[in-house]
């Protein structure tokens, strides 16, 4: 009788396709989009002069249908001098 002689190859190939970096692209267009949101949104000077080219024409009536206040006396005057 022959002798049998079983030869088995085991071959594990892995490769990275780099699934994260899609995630972290999105993340990042992510945090841009919030940061640049953040800005437009608590920028200071949104509605200044000089953002507007100059500014707009503001008119205020104020009207009373009582009697102005009292004026302060001399004395309490001259104490808020002091």
């Amino acid at each position: 009788m022959s002798d049998a002689t079983h030869n088995n190859t085991t071959t594990t190939t892995t490769r990275d396709n780099g699934g994260n970096s899609g995630l972290a692209f999105i993340v990042g267009i992510l945090i841009v989009v919030v940061a640049v949101l953040a800005y437009v949104i608590f920028a200071g000077d949104v509605g200044s002069p000089a953002a507007d080219g100059g500014g707009a024409d503001l008119n205020i009536t104020v009207q009373s249908d009582g009697d102005a206040a009292p004026a302060a006396a001399p004395d309490a005057k001259s104490a808020a001098d002091d």
